[in-house]
């Protein structure tokens, strides 16, 4: 556990599933989540899990309690304005201090863990603060699973946020609402669509104009620091995916400058693909699974 953080016990009496609060730079609370590895007592490596915009990390249960099973220990934490963290939902001053809170829990980690393997995994939004994050350390991160990334905005919301940037500048207006995420689009899979519709912890307020903005500045510095990363990385995306157009994969592919880095395209899966159709949530689970183990077999500490 890290030291800036208080144990409260275990999270929804899930066995193995720690919570904890950690203090960010601007004292505000970020609630954490830890899963300890399963089959022995010394994890050989760490994982920092990064979610999605307007969710939080307890919707990685499942993933989270697969790789603890492979000797990782699992760690997240609701970025500020999401889940049970503090602040007002879905605002952030800069994206940079989704990078900066990631970086402060894997430093927390690392001191209880000195010398271990760390790892990112992003999804979505999640998945931009995980390439922003390993661009700003290259030197720390072990490797990088993205499902989804938040490379390149779709065309219509990238539109849509050019638009009303407009009026952000000329009318002042950041809290203007556009609209909730259409849960529709999401997934194939209906029962994980109502499953989302009904988690009250998923924000429902509206991406406003303002977070928006801090989307579209994440794009651009993503593509910025594509050439500054030099990590193996496990890529996964769905070709219809309608919140995070599918050809950034492309793009990350072509801009790394990582030596071991793979892309796995779900044909007509859509933005979720770890709560897709069985047949995709399993090849997901197993690709995940397979690339992790090949890349932490023999784990040694470091120096």
């Amino acid at each position: 556990m890290p030291e800036e953080s208080s144990p409260r016990g275990t999270a929804q009496n899930v066995p193995g599933e720690n919570e904890a609060q950690l203090i960010n730079a601007d004292g505000q609370h970020l609630f954490c989540r830890y899963w300890k590895p399963t089959r022995t007592a010394t994890p050989k490596a760490l994982m920092f899990v990064s979610h999605g915009a307007g969710e939080h990390c307890g919707r990685y249960r499942e993933l989270a309690q697969m790789l603890a099973g492979l000797d990782l220990l699992v760690f997240a934490h609701d970025h500020v304005g999401h889940g049970q963290s503090g602040g007002d939902r879905m605002v952030v001053s800069d994206f940079h201090v989704f990078v900066r809170d990631v970086l402060q829990h894997v430093d927390a980690v690392q001191r209880d863990h000195p010398g271990l393997p760390v790892f990112l995994l992003g999804h979505s939004m999640g998945g931009a603060i995980a390439i922003l994050t390993a661009a700003e350390r290259p030197g720390l991160f072990s490797g990088m699973v993205l499902i989804s990334p938040l490379v390149l905005a779709s065309p219509e919301s990238a539109t849509t946020f050019k638009v009303l940037a407009a009026k952000v500048l000329n009318l002042v207006l950041p809290n203007l609402s556009l609209g909730p995420i259409d849960s529709s689009v999401l997934s194939r899979n209906k029962a994980e669509v109502e499953l989302y519709n009904a988690d009250p912890l998923i924000c429902r307020a509206g991406l406003k104009v303002s977070f928006g903005m801090q989307l579209l500045n994440a794009v651009a510095r993503v593509e910025r620091a594509l050439p500054r990363l030099t990590l193996p990385f496990l890529l996964l995306q769905g070709s219809a995916d309608r919140l995070c157009d599918s050809k950034g994969a492309y793009l990350l592919m072509e801009g790394a400058k990582s030596q071991d880095k793979t892309l796995k395209i779900y044909e007509g899966a859509y933005h979720v693909l770890h709560k897709e159709l069985p047949e995709v949530t399993g090849s997901v689970f197993q690709e995940i699974k397979l690339w992790v183990s090949q890349r932490t077999a023999g784990a040694r500490s470091l120096p």
